[in-house]
């Protein structure tokens, strides 16, 4: 049951960005992956008229969904496909949400994750000034459904901070859990490999964290280090920077021994009321 997560440096462009993303899950395919993770802004970075792009594909007007559900399709691959910014499901024309969407390998989304926490931090790089607030609305759900390879838990980059939410995901019955990303360089360095896989050790799941990795319109610089860790915290496999597929066989017998020799869910003795109640898609 192998795990695949990309790593792209996504420019302004969308079909080139998907252009290369279908390289890309073409080699995770090649390689035996059943579920694949994009990063974050996979089809586009450095975009002003996000709003118009999520209503287009709202409409079906756009090129990502279809070209997202005829990957899935052709490929026999579900997909976290990274973020998109999409507007409600029920209001074309409200604030859209970075919106982490599964697709299974039938072309059909399964589920839908809006970014709960969003990036509104001042960093020490080119930049200076992130506010993901002005563009995007806060999600209000906590999501998980079933894939073939196990319960997937959703979440986007800088929720990545917050342990509550991956303790409410692993509650929920996570054995994954998805992380694109657009990790700046600065934090990255910090506290992208520690929080991935400090993340992993406490709920004891797989964390499939797909990053951009690279240089994007306006001099901004991501990470990269997209990785598959194991619930042990160890990291089977690592790329530090530009595009590429990495894969990795998930061992549900290995998790499971894991959790029975270390069964850390049963030993919590405090949790927090403000996480919202799970969404369970089976």
């Amino acid at each position: 049951m192998n795990l695949a997560v990309i790593q792209m440096v996504s420019q302004d462009d969308v079909q080139t960005n998907l252009r290369l993303a279908r390289r890309m899950l073409e080699r995770a395919a090649q390689g035996g992956a059943r579920l694949v993770v994009l990063p974050e802004n996979f089809a586009a970075m450095g975009r002003r008229d996000l709003a118009a792009i999520g209503r287009a594909e709202a409409l079906g007007e756009g090129p990502i969904l279809p070209w997202l559900k005829r990957a899935a399709r052709d490929l026999s691959l579900w997909i976290v496909a990274g973020t998109l910014p999409l507007p409600p499901d029920d209001d074309a024309d409200g604030k859209p949400h970075a919106c982490s969407l599964l697709i299974d390998d039938q072309g059909e989304r399964v589920a839908r994750y809006d970014k709960l926490h969003l990036f509104d931090v001042d960093v020490a790089d080119n930049r200076g000034r992130y506010r993901e607030s002005d563009d995007f609305a806060h999600g209000q759900r906590v999501v998980v459904a079933d894939t073939p390879v196990g319960r997937l838990g959703l979440t986007v980059c800088y929720d990545l901070r917050f342990p509550e939410l991956f303790g409410a995901l692993r509650e929920a019955g996570a054995e994954l859990i998805s992380v694109p990303a657009a990790f700046t360089a600065v934090t990255g360095a910090a506290h992208w490999q520690v929080l991935t896989r400090a993340r992993a050790i406490e709920t004891q799941c797989y964390v499939l964290a797909a990053g951009q990795g690279g240089e994007h319109p306006g001099q901004r610089l991501t990470f990269g280090h997209s990785a598959i860790i194991d619930p042990w915290g160890q990291v089977l496999v690592e790329q530090d920077q530009g595009e590429g597929a990495l894969l990795a066989p998930r061992d549900a017998a290995e998790q499971a021994n894991i959790r029975q020799r270390m069964p850390v869910q049963q030993h919590r003795r405090f949790f927090s009321s403000d996480v919202p109640r799970p969404i369970v898609v089976e």
